[in-house]
């Protein structure tokens, strides 16, 4: 199931394209800088949220992930940042479910504002540990985040090779159902 749900994701992120950012290095990134997410698609209440909005939520402090290309390749770390579980954020938007089961056709796909996208679905989100690790973060060693990354972006810190779900200048969620 879970390689199944992976290959899905997998190819929804190839139809949607999107540069890759270890590949895409702005001359000025202060271009991308987005100081809000907006959250829509299928979702109940759809949300637009600052900084300032976010810190509302339940706060989760991270003191270092190690980020991993997709190559395998060590890119860094990000380290000592404060931010929210993505799945929190969804869980105010409200996922639309015409029932029980019709979440688990869901992809959450985060978008950034170069137009690099990552995608998620329901079951790793809301039934796997990845969940647990799937952070929007806005705050690095106790401030704002640099232009580099925008004032909010997200990483995925369970997934074996981070930097693929590492999304620099986080712009968008949009929750989107696969099949009926």
């Amino acid at each position: 199931m879970r390689h199944t749900l992976c290959g899905i994701a997998a190819a929804v992120a190839l139809m949607l394209g999107g540069p890759a950012h270890a590949e895409h290095k702005p001359a000025d990134p202060s271009v991308y800088v987005t100081h809000s997410i907006s959250v829509g698609g299928a979702v109940e209440h759809p949300l637009q949220l600052s900084v300032e909005a976010l810190r509302e939520f339940p706060q989760h402090a991270v003191r270092e992930v190690g980020l991993i290309c997709q190559s395998g390749a060590n890119m860094g770390k990000l380290e000592n940042f404060k931010g929210v579980r993505l799945r929190d954020i969804l869980e105010k938007a409200v996922l639309a479910s015409s029932g029980h089961n019709s979440v688990k056709s869901m992809a959450i796909i985060a978008t950034a504002s170069d137009h690099y996208k990552a995608v998620f679905s329901w079951a790793e989100l809301f039934n796997s540990e990845i969940g647990d690790g799937v952070m929007v973060f806005f705050e690095k060693d106790g401030k704002a985040l640099g232009d580099e990354e925008g004032r909010i972006a997200m990483v995925s810190m369970k997934d074996t090779r981070t930097g693929p779900r590492h999304v620099k200048w986080l712009q968008s969620i949009e929750v989107r159902k696969l099949a009926e």
